[in-house]
């Protein structure tokens, strides 16, 4: 799940870590005063000055009044930090071995995702790692969000007090928000829209999405059995927020790649992400891909879902809904029916008035 900050936002956060560091750090490392620099977007600092000690700092200072900026009453704790070559960790207390984890997983994940969409990361992304849902909460888009990533910033942000819920984990949580880093890195958001962009990190991770979805129902098959989508021009920019269209939404984004990939090969769909990395518009591509237009196919996606999909599925996606109705119907009809019988004995013993002699 994608999520960006405010430009207005940041620049009183950036201002504030460079008086930070400015004050703390004087005397530690000479220069100029960098209150100007981290001030400046995007952040930057003279190339003699990117040593490992020196980038960590700046980096772990900016983030933290960054975060404390924009969320106050959410990031009121200390955080903690481990600084590797390929990715920084910021954790909350009592999560370290998490975060070793994170560390230790990443760069085989990485390289997974490099293999499959035949990109390089060419970034150092940040991973949080916040530990109460309530803060995570103040944060996410939806209070389904377990993960999101903020590709302007190569950050990433999970709740922990679920990521470990079924069916996420760790590692297909993490890949997929790395997988949105590799895409907005490589493709511009004006031709990444938001349909194909969580399908895509849905597909490579599994399947997996980064919000808690209805394990024991599709509101996807409820959509097609009523013919009442979420039309893709709906989902280009963002999302709803209501919890069932957000479900379907995904459901919906997910499909699509997957028809697309099932159809004409996930070679094809390489070959589409590489059209709109080199700046082609959105549409144009997928014709020139699949010569088709999007509507076209999201017509074809339409048939195909309707032709495997019957009342007999959307019925057993609900049978124990179905079973219960129908154990409430049964003990209603016995209930009535012990009415009426204790009704008809009544009316069947002899009155007083018949024992009289």
């Amino acid at each position: 799940m994608l999520f960006r900050f405010s430009d207005l936002m940041l620049r009183p956060a950036y201002l504030m870590a460079g008086r930070y560091l400015e004050r703390t750090a004087r005397d530690s490392f000479r220069g100029p005063p960098l209150c100007r620099q981290l001030s400046q977007w995007p952040l930057t600092c003279p190339k003699k000055r990117q040593g490992f000690l020196w980038a960590g700092l700046r980096i772990f200072v900016f983030l933290t009044a960054l975060l404390i900026a924009r969320f106050p009453n959410s990031f009121a704790v200390q955080m903690q930090a481990l600084l590797y070559r390929d990715v920084q960790v910021y954790f909350e207390s009592g999560l370290r071995s998490v975060a070793e984890e994170v560390a230790r997983i990443y760069p085989g994940i990485r390289n997974e995702l490099q293999t499959t969409l035949g990109w390089r990361l060419e970034m150092r992304p940040s991973v949080l790692l916040i530990s109460k849902r309530s803060r995570f909460q103040n944060m996410a888009e939806s209070p389904l969000t377990v993960a999101f990533a903020v590709p302007d910033k190569a950050m990433i942000v999970i709740d922990h007090s679920r990521v470990t819920l079924r069916p996420f984990s760790l590692e297909t949580v993490l890949k997929h928000e790395l997988c949105h880093l590799f895409l907005h890195q490589h493709v511009e958001s004006r031709n990444l829209p938001r349909w194909l962009d969580e399908g895509i990190c849905q597909w490579v991770s599994g399947g997996i999405s980064d919000i808690i979805m209805y394990q024991k129902r599709s509101l996807l098959n409820r959509a097609i059995l009523s013919r009442n989508y979420i039309p893709l021009t709906a989902l280009g920019k963002r999302f709803p927020r209501k919890a069932d269209m957000l479900s379907l939404a995904y459901e919906e984004s997910k499909s699509f790649v997957t028809f697309l990939v099932g159809k004409y090969g996930m070679d094809r769909v390489l070959v589409l992400l590489e059209r709109l990395r080199s700046g082609m518009e959105t549409n144009a591509a997928f014709r020139e891909t699949f010569s088709s237009s999007i509507s076209t196919l999201e017509n074809e996606w339409h048939d195909s879902l309707r032709k495997r999909t019957t009342w007999f599925v959307y019925l057993s996606y609900h049978l124990y809904e179905i079973l219960f109705a129908l154990m409430a119907m049964v003990t209603i009809y016995a209930s009535f029916r012990l009415i009426q019988k204790k009704r008809a004995y009544r009316d069947e013993e002899p009155h007083e008035d018949e024992w009289m002699p």
